[in-house]
């Protein structure tokens, strides 16, 4: 029988990994919550110095295979303070002031403060710039900017509350749960790291047996393309889980599992695809298979790059408007896990 996912529990642990900003290069915070919890389900982790969290299971056994997730969100940076008390921003990853706009956010100052928002247009009052707002296409350079919940009028009143060239500014992730339905900003990626979570209580609790040497890898780097490039020497498998992207001419879909084949770098390993296949027939897994280009990686190309020795491949669920406020359906998550178990197990 198919491992099955506590649903429950997951839904309470991926929201409150949301609560948790983490853009990328801001990992401190989950880092520590994820640190905490995995030593409280009874494992060891270990806390890599860029940032990252390894645990280490079954280590007596043979073929080591990893398991990654990552944590880092995109998001954005101030980057300049203007005159009026707005804030200019910069992305951290691929967030488009498209999918940001009217957004509300978070603005970390070195201090600890966090400083409310919401990114609007410079014009933003429909009834006196209706032109403006029908012809311009929000760009953060231009136009969007982040208007603070303060009493702030210029940049030396902004400088005074703590505000600083640099500080991380993260978006609310209005998580919400409709009838299966998993709606919020970032389910790209914490949904698969709570899965992670879910499967070391599962292993914990005798549910999964493991034959080979497992590594789980909590990356807080994905975003921007180094998260995989430092792994254990002894890896022979790298499985990255991450969302499948839904668009035209997509098989994925948010309630079934997907299997990897190919992204914009590179093709997965052939063999690890087939048997990621041959472990969705066997668990009675809802999946499918799909290629993603033209704006597509994960984690487990930059081990490639980097020169390990390795097999990669990706799974993950069918999610709607990928870097967006993003989609996905329980059911997908279901069929990730017994896909997963299923494959981990042999």
């Amino acid at each position: 029988m198919a491992n099955l996912l506590n649903e429950e529990r997951f839904l309470h642990e991926l929201e409150a990994e949301l609560a948790i900003d983490s853009v990328t290069g801001q990992y401190h915070e989950l880092q520590d919550y994820l640190v905490k919890e995995i030593e409280e389900i009874g494992f060891s982790a270990s806390v890599m110095h860029k940032g990252g969290i390894l645990v280490t299971l079954n280590e007596g056994g043979e073929n080591p295979v990893l398991l990654t997730a990552h944590g880092d969100t995109i998001g954005l940076m101030v980057r300049h303070i203007n005159p009026d008390g707005t804030l200019k921003v910069c992305k951290v990853g691929g967030l488009y002031a498209y999918h940001a706009e009217r957004e509300n956010v978070f603005v970390h100052t070195d201090s600890g403060r966090v400083i409310t928002g919401c990114i609007q247009r410079k014009n933003a009052s429909v009834h006196v710039t209706e032109d403006e707002l029908d012809k311009e296409v929000p760009n953060f350079d231009t136009n969007s900017f982040v208007v603070l919940d303060e009493d702030v009028h210029s940049a030396e009143d902004v400088r005074k509350i703590g505000i600083d060239i640099g500080d991380y500014v993260a978006l609310d992730p209005r998580f919400e749960y409709r009838n299966g339905y998993i709606k919020s900003h970032f389910v790209d990626d914490k949904a698969l790291v709570a899965l992670l979570m879910e499967f070391l209580k599962d292993v914990k609790d005798g549910k999964i047996k493991l034959s080979r040497k497992v590594y789980i890898y909590i990356s807080f780097f994905e975003e921007i393309g180094h998260g995989g490039s430092a792994i254990p020497d002894d890896v022979k498998d790298f499985l990255a889980l991450d969302i499948a992207c839904i668009g035209p001419e997509q098989t994925s879909d948010e309630r079934k599992a997907t299997v990897f084949c190919k992204d914009s770098r590179f093709p997965y390993n052939q063999d690890l695809v087939k048997e990621l296949s041959a472990a969705g027939k066997a668990a009675g897994a809802d999946y499918v298979r799909d290629i993603f280009t033209p704006h597509y990686g994960t984690d487990a190309d930059p081990a490639l790059v980097a020169g390990y020795d390795v097999r990669h491949a990706a799974l993950g669920p069918g999610t709607r408007a990928s870097h967006g406020y993003e989609r996905t359906h329980i059911d997908g998550m279901q069929n990730v896990y017994k896909v997963m178990c299923e494959w981990i197990s042999r």
